[in-house]
């Protein structure tokens, strides 16, 4: 099983998820809390702390996690503490390359008075008094003093992670954007998305038995570079396996923000887009000053939802895709009424394995709802793209599009802080808050380069050929 992921990481955070699942299937999870660590790690031999009673401990938190996790924390990304202990504290450290020269200009550099020699004239740092503002790192010859960051500390290219009194990684909840990439990068795991996957369950196991209700699956364009372990039709049939009664692709809903958004875009001159919920959340966060140029487009997940509850008002909606920001954009008050629950591709993972489907074994279903420009908005330019073409559909030829598309937070950043200066040459930004795209998610079981042309190969296997074929089938 661990080569359907990138890491044991993931793996570990799944077994956990399938045997919440497994008991949640069978209504017997309130009378196994206590038993699941030791499925996980039967025996008394630890696999990866130092003691067998701490790795249940921690197990037992990610338990909690997997059950929707602190209720009373309105963040989606949550921090196991008992796990986040082996990481060193990071900050500006002296390596053994210093030579205890005689110049000492990281002394003189430090306003703070952090800095000491001893008697062998080897630098020190005092971490009560170093504010970490790297003034010694850069005056000396010999680049003996470097910063060493703890993993999601790197990852979080917002500063949204700081070190709590306990030596545990902390989340600034008035900066976080939950794109999840602390998630992906934690080499322990302590830093995890909660789960919503007993509220699928749930979901799922009511409309079998009262049938009051149909069950649809929304899935992102980015699975087509996932499960690659079996055919994507395979994939389609194993959800409806599941208990789902219609699988419908979010590019459809691409492929209504596409055709809207240029329309949008043209009339205004000006437009960030509105698909990633995490770069919509740093805006509002980072940038509230340019939150009027956002799209006033719901995401294609949302736009698809909002279409098929107005078709079918009694009917649940789950989303499944590779973003952990997507759980806390479906709490949103303009995305709750459309879309019942968001999980991950991690998570769809666990769902087959707790009911035993081997998707290998099945036929191959049919997903066919959306155009080519709709598929590709899984990676990054894919919406640049798609916002072209719509315009040329639609014959808008007084406009020229000037698309800024921005792969990762960081380009994102630099871009918003362009246009907020007025130095941006560019009239669209395409925001995806995760390198590569959608395809580079948290939630995602894989991550690679290769992810891109899985993407692009897919998109040209639609069956509709434009954006208006595509959202014709909508009237």
């Amino acid at each position: 099983m661990l080569y359907k992921f990138d890491t044991k990481v993931q793996y570990l955070k799944y077994k956990v998820l399938r045997e919440v699942a497994r008991h949640a299937w069978n209504d017997t999870l309130l009378d196994n809390l206590l038993e699941i660590p030791k499925t996980i790690v039967p025996g008394n031999t630890p696999t990866m702390r130092c003691c067998v009673y701490k790795e249940r401990a921690i197990l037992g938190e990610r338990v909690k996690i997997a059950m929707g996790g602190d209720k009373s924390n309105p963040n989606v990304i949550e921090v196991i503490e008992t796990a986040c202990d082996e990481c060193p504290m990071g900050g500006y450290e002296v390596t053994n390359a210093c030579r205890g020269c005689l110049a000492h200009r990281c002394m003189d550099a430090c306003r703070f008075g952090a800095i000491t020699f001893d008697q062998n004239h080897v630098a020190h740092i005092d971490k009560t008094k170093c504010k970490e503002c790297g003034a010694c790192s850069r005056v000396c010859p010999y680049t003996a003093i470097i910063s060493r960051k703890r993993p999601c500390e790197n990852a979080c290219k917002i500063k949204a992670i700081k070190m709590n009194e306990n030596k545990a990684a902390a989340i600034d909840n008035e900066k976080c954007i939950a794109c999840g990439a602390c998630v992906y990068q934690c080499p322990f795991g302590a830093i995890t998305d909660k789960s919503y996957i007993l509220d699928v369950v749930d979901i799922i196991k009511k409309s079998k038995n009262n049938k009051k209700y149909k069950v649809y699956a929304v899935v992102a364009p980015s699975i087509s570079s996932q499960f690659k372990y079996a055919k994507l039709g395979q994939v389609i049939t194993g959800l409806k396996e599941l208990g789902f009664h219609t699988v419908i692709e979010a590019a459809l809903g691409a492929d209504m923000v596409a055709y809207s958004e240029s329309k949008e875009l043209a009339e205004k001159g000006f437009l960030t887009s509105s698909c990633c919920p995490a770069f919509v959340t740093y805006i509002e966060k980072a940038f509230p000053q340019l939150l009027p140029l956002v799209s006033h487009n719901l995401s294609p997940m949302a736009a698809v939802s909002k279409y098929i509850k107005s078709r079918e008002p009694n009917c649940k909606v789950i989303f499944i895709g590779p973003c952990t920001a997507k759980k806390a954009e479906v709490q949103k008050e303009s995305v709750a009424p459309y879309v019942d629950v968001a999980m991950t591709f991690e998570e769809l993972q666990a769902l087959f394995d707790s009911k035993d489907i081997d998707i290998m074994t099945l036929d191959e279903g049919v997903l066919d709802n959306a155009s080519y420009f709709g598929r590709i908005f899984a990676r990054s330019g894919g919406l640049s793209d798609a916002v072209a073409q719509a315009l040329m559909e639609q014959d808008i030829k007084d406009f020229e599009l000037k698309p800024c598309a921005c792969d990762g937070i960081e380009a994102c950043r630099a871009a918003l802080l362009k246009k907020s200066k007025d130095r941006l040459d560019a009239n669209f930004i395409e925001g995806m808050a995760c390198i590569g795209g959608c395809i580079g998610g948290a939630g995602c079981l894989t991550h690679g380069e290769r992810n891109k042309a899985e993407v692009d190969k897919y998109g040209k296997e639609a069956y509709e050929k434009t954006i208006t074929d595509a959202i014709s089938m909508l009237k």
